[in-house]
Protein backbone atom coordinates (compact mmCIF):
# COMPACT_ATOMS: atom_id res chain seq x y z
CA UNK A 1 0.00 0.00 0.00
CA UNK A 2 1.28 3.32 -0.92
CA UNK A 3 0.36 5.18 1.67
CA UNK A 4 2.60 3.13 3.97
CA UNK A 5 5.68 4.49 1.89
CA UNK A 6 8.23 5.39 4.72
CA UNK A 7 5.51 5.90 7.61
CA UNK A 8 5.20 4.80 10.97
CA UNK A 9 2.45 2.40 11.95
CA UNK A 10 1.26 1.76 15.65
CA UNK A 11 -0.23 -1.03 16.81
CA UNK A 12 -2.05 -0.90 20.55
CA UNK A 13 -2.09 -4.44 21.70
CA UNK A 14 0.55 -5.24 18.95
CA UNK A 15 1.45 -8.57 20.90
CA UNK A 16 -1.58 -10.51 20.21
CA UNK A 17 -2.95 -12.57 17.18
CA UNK A 18 -4.13 -9.88 15.13
CA UNK A 19 -0.66 -7.59 15.77
CA UNK A 20 1.38 -10.81 14.67
CA UNK A 21 -0.51 -11.29 11.39
CA UNK A 22 0.09 -7.31 10.58
CA UNK A 23 3.61 -7.83 10.82
CA UNK A 24 3.44 -10.61 8.47
CA UNK A 25 1.54 -8.38 5.78
CA UNK A 26 3.95 -5.39 6.53
CA UNK A 27 7.38 -6.27 7.39
CA UNK A 28 9.09 -6.47 4.14
CA UNK A 29 6.81 -3.53 2.42
CA UNK A 30 8.89 -0.09 2.12
CA UNK A 31 6.43 0.91 5.57
CA UNK A 32 9.15 2.66 7.62
CA UNK A 33 8.34 1.57 11.02
CA UNK A 34 6.20 -0.52 13.38
CA UNK A 35 5.72 0.42 16.51
CA UNK A 36 3.89 -2.29 19.45
CA UNK A 37 2.24 -0.64 22.12
CA UNK A 38 1.74 -3.25 25.01
CA UNK A 39 1.82 -3.80 28.58
CA UNK A 40 2.81 -7.40 28.48
CA UNK A 41 6.87 -7.18 28.76
CA UNK A 42 7.24 -11.13 28.51
CA UNK A 43 5.42 -11.42 24.80
CA UNK A 44 7.05 -8.23 23.97
CA UNK A 45 10.31 -9.80 24.21
CA UNK A 46 9.00 -13.28 22.13
CA UNK A 47 7.84 -11.60 19.50
CA UNK A 48 11.24 -9.53 19.76
CA UNK A 49 13.28 -12.69 19.56
CA UNK A 50 11.07 -13.89 17.06
CA UNK A 51 11.73 -11.28 14.56
CA UNK A 52 15.39 -11.35 15.27
CA UNK A 53 15.75 -15.24 14.25
CA UNK A 54 12.88 -15.42 11.47
CA UNK A 55 13.62 -11.75 10.16
CA UNK A 56 16.56 -10.33 10.43
CA UNK A 57 16.21 -8.05 7.43
CA UNK A 58 13.36 -6.69 8.94
CA UNK A 59 13.56 -6.27 12.35
CA UNK A 60 14.75 -3.30 12.66
CA UNK A 61 11.77 -1.68 11.39
CA UNK A 62 9.86 -3.00 14.46
CA UNK A 63 10.40 -0.73 18.00
CA UNK A 64 8.43 -1.88 21.16
CA UNK A 65 6.46 0.54 24.01
CA UNK A 66 5.71 -1.06 26.97
CA UNK A 67 2.42 0.86 28.10
CA UNK A 68 -1.07 0.71 28.94
CA UNK A 69 -4.33 1.87 26.91
CA UNK A 70 -5.48 3.35 30.84
CA UNK A 71 -2.70 5.37 31.10
CA UNK A 72 -2.59 8.63 28.76
CA UNK A 73 0.61 9.64 29.92
CA UNK A 74 1.78 6.57 28.52
CA UNK A 75 0.00 6.52 25.54
CA UNK A 76 0.83 10.43 24.58
CA UNK A 77 4.67 9.04 25.12
CA UNK A 78 4.42 6.76 21.80
CA UNK A 79 2.38 9.36 19.75
CA UNK A 80 5.18 11.57 18.46
CA UNK A 81 6.05 10.69 14.89
CA UNK A 82 2.91 8.36 14.32
CA UNK A 83 1.07 8.58 10.82
CA UNK A 84 -1.11 5.87 11.27
CA UNK A 85 -2.76 3.82 14.12
CA UNK A 86 -4.71 -0.02 14.33
CA UNK A 87 -6.31 0.20 17.92
CA UNK A 88 -6.58 -3.56 18.67
CA UNK A 89 -5.93 -3.38 23.05
CA UNK A 90 -8.66 -4.94 24.47
CA UNK A 91 -10.24 -7.39 26.93
CA UNK A 92 -11.85 -9.50 24.56
CA UNK A 93 -12.99 -12.63 27.02
CA UNK A 94 -16.75 -12.95 27.37
CA UNK A 95 -16.50 -14.15 31.01
CA UNK A 96 -13.76 -12.60 31.99
CA UNK A 97 -15.66 -9.19 31.46
CA UNK A 98 -18.79 -10.70 33.01
CA UNK A 99 -17.04 -11.19 36.31
CA UNK A 100 -14.83 -7.83 36.13
CA UNK A 101 -16.80 -5.58 34.08
CA UNK A 102 -15.26 -2.23 35.40
CA UNK A 103 -12.39 -3.92 33.95
CA UNK A 104 -13.55 -4.15 30.27
CA UNK A 105 -14.30 -0.15 30.49
CA UNK A 106 -11.15 1.25 31.30
CA UNK A 107 -9.55 -1.14 28.66
CA UNK A 108 -12.21 -0.74 26.21
CA UNK A 109 -14.22 2.51 27.03
CA UNK A 110 -11.74 4.39 28.72
CA UNK A 111 -8.46 3.02 27.44
CA UNK A 112 -9.96 3.71 23.41
CA UNK A 113 -10.69 7.50 24.48
CA UNK A 114 -6.86 7.83 25.43
CA UNK A 115 -5.43 6.69 22.16
CA UNK A 116 -8.02 8.61 19.67
CA UNK A 117 -7.57 12.09 22.04
CA UNK A 118 -3.82 11.44 22.21
CA UNK A 119 -4.07 10.82 18.16
CA UNK A 120 -5.89 14.23 17.92
CA UNK A 121 -3.72 16.34 19.78
CA UNK A 122 -0.39 14.41 17.78
CA UNK A 123 -1.75 15.10 14.62
CA UNK A 124 -1.91 11.19 13.42
CA UNK A 125 -3.43 11.00 9.68
CA UNK A 126 -5.95 7.95 10.31
CA UNK A 127 -6.67 5.62 13.10
CA UNK A 128 -8.83 2.36 12.97
CA UNK A 129 -10.10 1.00 16.01
CA UNK A 130 -11.49 -3.26 15.91
CA UNK A 131 -14.27 -3.80 17.43
CA UNK A 132 -16.29 -7.31 17.55
CA UNK A 133 -19.82 -8.85 16.76
CA UNK A 134 -20.92 -9.03 20.44
CA UNK A 135 -20.99 -4.65 20.28
CA UNK A 136 -24.13 -5.40 17.58
CA UNK A 137 -27.41 -5.89 20.99
CA UNK A 138 -25.05 -6.30 23.03
CA UNK A 139 -25.99 -8.74 26.04
CA UNK A 140 -22.91 -9.20 27.93
CA UNK A 141 -20.43 -6.86 29.50
CA UNK A 142 -17.73 -7.59 26.49
CA UNK A 143 -20.15 -6.21 24.23
CA UNK A 144 -21.56 -3.81 25.79
CA UNK A 145 -17.72 -2.54 26.89
CA UNK A 146 -17.38 -2.74 22.72
CA UNK A 147 -20.72 -1.23 21.71
CA UNK A 148 -19.31 1.96 23.99
CA UNK A 149 -16.14 1.93 22.64
CA UNK A 150 -17.65 2.58 19.02
CA UNK A 151 -19.62 5.31 20.59
CA UNK A 152 -16.48 6.82 21.86
CA UNK A 153 -14.62 6.37 18.21
CA UNK A 154 -17.69 7.96 16.72
CA UNK A 155 -17.58 11.38 19.30
CA UNK A 156 -14.35 11.65 18.54
CA UNK A 157 -14.46 11.04 14.69
CA UNK A 158 -17.13 13.84 14.94
CA UNK A 159 -13.96 16.54 16.97
CA UNK A 160 -11.14 15.09 14.93
CA UNK A 161 -13.70 16.11 11.43
CA UNK A 162 -14.57 19.18 13.06
CA UNK A 163 -11.09 19.79 13.47
CA UNK A 164 -9.92 18.92 10.27
CA UNK A 165 -7.69 16.50 11.51
CA UNK A 166 -7.39 12.81 11.63
CA UNK A 167 -10.02 10.47 10.18
CA UNK A 168 -11.27 8.06 12.57
CA UNK A 169 -13.11 4.82 11.85
CA UNK A 170 -13.85 1.45 13.04
CA UNK A 171 -14.17 -2.45 12.07
CA UNK A 172 -16.41 -4.87 13.30
CA UNK A 173 -15.93 -8.47 12.54
CA UNK A 174 -16.89 -11.56 14.14
CA UNK A 175 -15.02 -14.69 15.59
CA UNK A 176 -11.12 -14.66 14.45
CA UNK A 177 -10.27 -18.35 14.47
CA UNK A 178 -7.50 -19.49 16.33
CA UNK A 179 -6.78 -16.42 17.91
CA UNK A 180 -6.22 -15.70 22.06
CA UNK A 181 -9.57 -17.11 23.36
CA UNK A 182 -10.70 -19.33 20.52
CA UNK A 183 -12.33 -22.15 20.66
CA UNK A 184 -10.21 -24.21 17.61
CA UNK A 185 -6.79 -24.26 19.96
CA UNK A 186 -9.46 -25.38 22.83
CA UNK A 187 -10.47 -28.49 20.50
CA UNK A 188 -7.34 -29.34 18.98
CA UNK A 189 -5.72 -29.52 22.64
CA UNK A 190 -8.87 -31.80 23.99
CA UNK A 191 -8.55 -34.11 21.26
CA UNK A 192 -4.35 -34.42 21.88
CA UNK A 193 -4.78 -35.46 25.35
CA UNK A 194 -7.36 -37.64 24.20
CA UNK A 195 -10.46 -36.26 26.16
CA UNK A 196 -14.22 -35.05 24.54
CA UNK A 197 -14.52 -31.58 22.58
CA UNK A 198 -16.34 -29.68 25.12
CA UNK A 199 -19.07 -28.13 22.94
CA UNK A 200 -21.59 -25.90 24.82
CA UNK A 201 -24.35 -25.80 22.58
CA UNK A 202 -24.21 -27.93 19.48
CA UNK A 203 -27.15 -25.20 17.55
CA UNK A 204 -25.01 -22.04 18.35
CA UNK A 205 -23.66 -20.18 15.35
CA UNK A 206 -20.38 -17.83 14.75
CA UNK A 207 -18.80 -16.40 11.77
CA UNK A 208 -15.71 -17.72 10.79
CA UNK A 209 -12.84 -15.15 9.50
CA UNK A 210 -9.15 -16.25 9.63
CA UNK A 211 -6.73 -13.11 10.78
CA UNK A 212 -5.62 -12.81 7.24
CA UNK A 213 -9.24 -11.28 6.66
CA UNK A 214 -9.03 -9.63 9.76
CA UNK A 215 -6.36 -7.55 8.46
CA UNK A 216 -7.62 -7.20 5.34
CA UNK A 217 -10.77 -5.36 6.65
CA UNK A 218 -8.70 -3.44 8.52
CA UNK A 219 -6.68 -2.40 5.32
CA UNK A 220 -9.74 -2.07 3.69
CA UNK A 221 -11.33 0.75 6.08
CA UNK A 222 -7.93 2.53 6.33
CA UNK A 223 -8.29 2.81 2.31
CA UNK A 224 -12.01 3.80 2.15
CA UNK A 225 -13.03 5.53 5.65
CA UNK A 226 -14.99 8.38 6.15
CA UNK A 227 -14.85 9.86 9.49
CA UNK A 228 -16.84 8.00 11.80
CA UNK A 229 -17.28 4.70 9.57
CA UNK A 230 -18.21 1.10 10.35
CA UNK A 231 -16.85 -1.56 8.24
CA UNK A 232 -18.10 -5.04 8.47
CA UNK A 233 -17.08 -7.79 6.37
CA UNK A 234 -19.04 -9.97 4.61
CA UNK A 235 -18.01 -13.69 6.48
CA UNK A 236 -19.25 -17.35 6.33
CA UNK A 237 -21.12 -18.93 9.55
CA UNK A 238 -21.06 -22.02 10.58
CA UNK A 239 -22.84 -24.08 14.07
CA UNK A 240 -20.48 -24.90 17.07
CA UNK A 241 -21.10 -28.47 16.25
CA UNK A 242 -19.99 -28.43 12.68
CA UNK A 243 -17.21 -26.88 13.54
CA UNK A 244 -16.40 -29.67 16.33
CA UNK A 245 -17.11 -31.88 13.80
CA UNK A 246 -14.60 -30.20 11.24
CA UNK A 247 -11.70 -30.00 13.98
CA UNK A 248 -12.23 -33.82 14.85
CA UNK A 249 -11.71 -34.54 11.22
CA UNK A 250 -8.63 -33.42 11.19
CA UNK A 251 -7.44 -34.68 14.59
CA UNK A 252 -9.29 -37.38 15.43
CA UNK A 253 -12.88 -38.24 17.16
CA UNK A 254 -12.55 -38.54 20.65
CA UNK A 255 -16.57 -37.82 20.90
CA UNK A 256 -18.45 -34.75 22.23
CA UNK A 257 -19.51 -33.61 25.20
CA UNK A 258 -22.38 -31.01 25.85
CA UNK A 259 -21.59 -28.41 28.64
CA UNK A 260 -23.99 -25.42 28.40
CA UNK A 261 -23.71 -22.24 27.21
CA UNK A 262 -21.58 -20.21 29.23
CA UNK A 263 -21.94 -17.03 31.10
CA UNK A 264 -23.10 -14.01 28.45
CA UNK A 265 -22.86 -16.23 25.44
CA UNK A 266 -25.73 -15.47 22.52
CA UNK A 267 -26.92 -18.20 19.95
CA UNK A 268 -26.40 -16.20 17.28
CA UNK A 269 -23.68 -13.47 16.82
CA UNK A 270 -25.43 -10.31 15.06
CA UNK A 271 -22.60 -8.05 13.14
CA UNK A 272 -24.86 -5.38 11.78
CA UNK A 273 -28.25 -4.62 13.19
CA UNK A 274 -31.76 -3.80 11.59
CA UNK A 275 -30.95 0.06 11.90
CA UNK A 276 -27.51 -0.02 11.09
CA UNK A 277 -28.42 -1.62 7.78
CA UNK A 278 -30.58 1.39 6.68
CA UNK A 279 -27.40 3.53 6.27
CA UNK A 280 -25.19 1.06 5.21
CA UNK A 281 -23.27 0.26 1.56
CA UNK A 282 -22.84 -2.95 0.00
CA UNK A 283 -19.18 -2.51 -1.07
CA UNK A 284 -18.57 -6.22 -2.43
CA UNK A 285 -17.03 -7.98 0.00
CA UNK A 286 -17.93 -5.43 3.12
CA UNK A 287 -20.64 -3.10 4.54
CA UNK A 288 -19.66 0.29 5.08
CA UNK A 289 -22.15 2.07 7.54
CA UNK A 290 -21.76 5.85 7.95
CA UNK A 291 -21.93 7.37 10.72
CA UNK A 292 -24.91 9.14 12.11
CA UNK A 293 -24.15 12.77 11.13
CA UNK A 294 -27.06 14.72 13.17
CA UNK A 295 -26.61 16.87 15.81
CA UNK A 296 -27.94 18.05 19.09
CA UNK A 297 -30.29 20.16 17.88
CA UNK A 298 -33.60 17.90 18.71
CA UNK A 299 -35.56 20.37 17.90
CA UNK A 300 -36.36 20.42 13.93
CA UNK A 301 -36.94 16.39 14.50
CA UNK A 302 -40.08 17.36 16.00
CA UNK A 303 -40.67 18.71 12.59
CA UNK A 304 -38.64 16.75 10.12
CA UNK A 305 -38.06 13.46 10.94
CA UNK A 306 -37.33 9.55 9.41
CA UNK A 307 -40.00 7.79 7.97
CA UNK A 308 -38.11 4.27 7.92
CA UNK A 309 -37.00 3.59 10.91
CA UNK A 310 -35.19 0.27 10.42
CA UNK A 311 -34.36 -2.34 7.72
CA UNK A 312 -36.48 -6.10 7.22
CA UNK A 313 -32.74 -8.41 9.68
CA UNK A 314 -30.28 -7.89 10.92
CA UNK A 315 -27.29 -9.87 9.47
CA UNK A 316 -26.02 -12.56 11.70
CA UNK A 317 -24.34 -15.91 12.25
CA UNK A 318 -27.55 -17.41 11.59
CA UNK A 319 -28.96 -15.69 8.16
CA UNK A 320 -25.56 -15.60 6.54
CA UNK A 321 -24.35 -18.66 4.63
CA UNK A 322 -23.58 -21.33 6.79
CA UNK A 323 -20.92 -23.48 6.12
CA UNK A 324 -21.14 -27.16 6.12
CA UNK A 325 -18.41 -29.60 7.58
CA UNK A 326 -16.39 -29.77 4.41
CA UNK A 327 -16.54 -26.11 4.46
CA UNK A 328 -15.21 -25.44 7.35
CA UNK A 329 -12.40 -27.97 7.17
CA UNK A 330 -11.38 -25.91 4.11
CA UNK A 331 -11.84 -22.58 5.70
CA UNK A 332 -9.71 -24.23 8.92
CA UNK A 333 -7.07 -25.14 6.49
CA UNK A 334 -6.34 -21.52 5.50
CA UNK A 335 -4.78 -20.96 9.05
CA UNK A 336 -1.30 -20.85 10.38
CA UNK A 337 -2.20 -22.39 13.69
CA UNK A 338 -4.12 -25.39 12.25
CA UNK A 339 -1.71 -26.52 9.72
CA UNK A 340 1.33 -26.22 12.60
CA UNK A 341 -1.09 -28.53 14.82
CA UNK A 342 -1.02 -31.05 12.27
Amino acid sequence: MSSFTNSTLLITGGTGSFGHTVLKHFLSTDIGQIRIFSRDEKKQDDMRHELQEKYPEYAGKVKFYIGDVRDLRSVADVMPGVDYIFHAAALKQVPSCEFFPMQAVKTNVEGTDNVLHAAIEAGVKRVVCLSTDKAAYPINAMGISKAMMEHVVTANARVAAERGGTVICCTRYGNVMCSRGSVIPLFIDQIKAGNPVTVTNPAMTRFLMNLDEAVELVKFAFENAKPGDLFIQKADASTIGDLAKAVQRLFGDTGTRIIGTRHGEKLYETLMTREERLRSEDMGGYFRVAADTRDLNYDKYYIQGQVTTEADESYTSSNTNLLDVDGIVEKLLTTDYVNEAL
